[in-house]
């Protein structure tokens, strides 16, 4: 009785989104094979392709849900302002964090947009493959992929006839993922979604104009960045990091992982107040952090932060550890909802898939945070820790900048 029950629910509320975003769709046709191709995704098929969602849904041929990725009249951003708009009722919290990283869909030959052989972090090596720059956003609520780019390498968009058969639009001139990663944020940032924090890896963390954009729209951010990122007036941040004292090493948990909590050792301390859009008493402080593995003492993760004055290292840390979430997302819209089992090589039928799939995932999502089920973020509790420029400020470190040696001046201890 409860499963009937629980069924009706689920159908009832995929209803509601599928007439939510139906009238994207101008025609009854559309409709239809948009619905079934989002039922299929949600459904128990082997792979998730046009053939076997067809079959599913009934069609004798795959021809309806290839017309629909490849031809039909739909624009899939508008669904994706819709799917923000969902989340954010769904899942949406003051303090949510919008994570942004890329993934790698491993592709045979030469003719899919955007493929070539280059380094996906999902195979951790270099492959056939096409990357996709994605944004998802996470609360104790839940978390879902809202927004998504493709990757266009050199080798494609100074090919305006290879452009041309894959469908790419004149406009789309080659950009950098964090050129990407840039737009998605200034994106997420104008929709409905309440963004406290953004997050991300290296790749992105040490793209500096990425840094300053979130400080001017008064956004937080937990970014990681390589251990040879210099820090303005402290030098190389693996440099700091090493004469921090022992004891501004603090034992927290970064959230729960499938083994139970990850916990590492943290040091973090306080920046000096630098840029000129700073006033006198600065509304966010910098921060540098290291994250130390316990097993491994020798393996340390760096970041930068800017956060609210005041703000606890243990909420620092709890931004740092939120970047599994979309690795999380990645696996469950990928093993669940097909992401990456598209066979479309032309451009728009990658954002056409794509883009059901993330609306197929956070329907997922949202029904799990209906039920209670999703996982929230685990507290960061600091366990008793274990003695340069790190001076203890309160209850908190700061890295004092050091003090310029002046010409026949002896340098100031």
């Amino acid at each position: 009785m409860q499963d009937d029950v629980r069924t009706d629910v689920w159908s009832a509320e995929l209803e509601e989104l599928l007439v939510r975003i139906g009238h994207r769709f101008g025609r009854v046709d559309l409709r239809r094979r948009m619905r079934a191709y989002v039922h299929g995704l949600l459904g128990p098929v082997g792979r998730k392709n046009s053939w076997q969602l067809a079959e599913h849904a009934g069609h004798r041929t795959p021809a309806g849900l290839q017309h629909l990725l490849s031809r039909a009249c739909w624009d899939p951003d508008e669904i994706r302002d819709d799917l923000q708009e969902y989340v954010a009722e769904k899942l949406g919290d003051p303090a949510g964090v919008l994570i942004i990283d890329d993934t790698g869909f491993i592709k045979k030959g030469t003719v899919s947009a955007g493929v070539q052989r280059q380094y996906s972090g999902t195979a951790g090596r270099t492959e056939n493959c096409q990357i996709g720059v994605f944004a998802a956003y996470a609360t104790v609520r839940g978390r879902a992929l809202v927004d998504r780019e493709l990757y266009l390498p050199k080798s494609w968009t100074s090919d305006p006839d290879r452009c041309a058969q894959a469908k790419i639009p004149d406009e789309r001139a080659f950009a950098t993922k964090g050129d990407l990663a840039k737009a998605i944020i200034m994106r997420a940032l104008a929709s409905p979604l309440p963004i406290a924090w953004v997050t991300a890896d290296s790749a992105y963390g040490q793209e500096w104009r990425l840094r300053r954009m979130l400080e001017e729209a008064g956004v937080g951010y937990v970014l990681a960045v390589p251990k040879s990122q210099h820090v303005h007036a402290v030098g190389r941040i693996d440099f700091a990091i090493a004469q921090a004292p022992d004891d501004a090493w603090e034992r927290h948990s970064c959230g729960a992982g499938a083994k139970g909590p990850r916990v590492y050792d943290w040091a973090a301390a306080r920046l000096p107040t630098i840029d000129d859009f700073d006033s006198d008493e600065p509304t966010h402080d910098r921060w540098v952090l290291a994250r130390r593995s316990l097993a491994r003492p020798d393996a340390i993760a760096y970041y930068l932060a800017y956060a609210p004055a005041g703000t606890p290292v243990a909420e620092l840390v709890r931004i740092a550890g939120a970047r599994w979430a979309i690795e999380e997302a990645f696996q469950a819209a990928k093993n669940e909802c097909g992401l990456d089992q598209y066979e479309v090589r032309r451009y728009p039928g990658w954002y056409r898939h794509i883009t059901l799939a993330m609306l197929a995932h956070a329907f997922l999502a949202a029904m799990a945070a209906a039920a209670g089920t999703e996982r929230g973020a685990a507290e960061t509790v600091p366990t008793p820790s274990r003695h340069s420029p790190w001076r203890k400020s309160g209850d908190s470190w700061q890295l004092a900048a050091p003090r310029r040696r002046t010409c026949g001046t002896p340098a100031t201890r």
